[in-house]
């Protein structure tokens, strides 16, 4: 499928791969429908997608709101006509021992990444099932295979945003509407605001664990998926070399990455006090795509240290299953 021309839905385009993937459908041609709560930075990425050759319109919504989302796929087929692509990118997260993190704030989390993206998956198919074709992109994690510790709402979310996908699909299929396709996309660590926006209840400050890749990677990858849709996509060699990892011995995983989360998430450095980050209020000002993590340049020595060493425990797990 031509990506030029498309009209594309966009949730949680305020800030990181969302607000990269508008972007990245503006430049490829598409009309954009950028969506989240925070007016004042959506404002900011339709100017960003403008500039990028696309035409873009900002629709505020807050994801947990199933009526509102539905007022964004209204209000998008009332301008533009249709929806080709819907894209639900909307996330938040909160870091923190079970039994510290709040309980409410365990489920707001689960609210935004699981129920948000039911609601625009409930809002976007009508309208794929009545042109009886379309993509609808589900943005996941590679967490959602293999988990971290002090990080379990977002990690069941991810788990289950897998699982509506695959779900999706096999129903998609037995209604016999195969040009309607379901993708999942599996970012690892990715150079976002995420960090700097999350709840947190460690008493340390949450960091990007390298290596940590660009955004607009991610959003070339879900671009991609429109020219030519997948079921799954890991964005990130290092993640798909954990994923393999993870599959033939398990439990040396869980202990190498327990370990890892503890010494290069979770920074020395002690934070001022507990928040619950962007969990019930956006964050102010005009939003980022970047989160300063240096996903670009910086990390390259260190992304290729760790691929290295991930593919030299991978090819020793094989010799030795020989």
């Amino acid at each position: 499928m031509k990506v030029k021309g498309k009209v594309v839905v966009v949730t949680g385009a305020s800030s990181g791969i969302g607000r990269a993937a508008a972007a990245a459908f503006a430049g490829a041609g598409a009309s954009v429908v950028l969506t989240a709560r925070n007016a004042e930075a959506l404002d900011e990425a339709v100017r960003e997608c403008e500039r990028a050759g696309g035409r873009a319109w900002a629709v505020p919504a807050d994801v947990t709101d199933a009526r509102a989302v539905d007022h964004v796929a209204r209000r998008t087929v009332e301008r533009f006509g249709r929806i080709d692509v819907w894209v639900n990118c909307a996330a938040v997260a909160v870091f923190g021992s079970f039994g510290e993190v709040p309980l409410a704030d365990f489920r707001r989390v689960l609210d935004v990444n699981v129920m948000g993206y039911v609601h625009g998956a409930r809002a976007a198919l009508p309208y794929l099932r009545d042109r009886g074709r379309g993509v609808l992109i589900n943005v996941s994690s590679i967490v959602s295979a293999v988990p971290p510790p002090y990080g379990h709402a977002y990690a069941m979310s991810k788990f289950a945003v897998r699982a509506l996908s695959m779900s999706l699909r096999q129903e998609l299929a037995l209604e016999g509407a195969r040009k309607i396709r379901v993708c999942t996309v599996m970012p690892a660590t990715i150079d976002t605001p995420f960090f700097q926006h999350a709840a947190d209840y460690t008493g340390r400050r949450p960091v990007a664990m390298p290596p940590v890749h660009a955004p607009e990677r991610v959003a070339r990858a879900i671009v991609n998926l429109v020219r030519v849709p997948r079921r799954e996509v890991v964005v990130g060699s290092a993640g798909r070399l954990l994923m393999a990892q993870a599959k033939v011995l398990p439990g040396l995983t869980e202990r190498m990455l327990a370990a890892q989360t503890d010494r290069a998430q979770l920074s020395r450095t002690e934070a001022k006090q507990d928040t619950t980050g962007n969990l019930y209020d956006p964050a102010p000002g005009r939003g980022s795509i970047d989160g300063g993590w240096h996903g670009k340049r910086r990390t390259a020595v260190r992304r290729a240290a760790t691929v290295a060493a991930l593919a030299g425990t991978a090819a020793g797990v094989r010799r030795a299953l020989r």
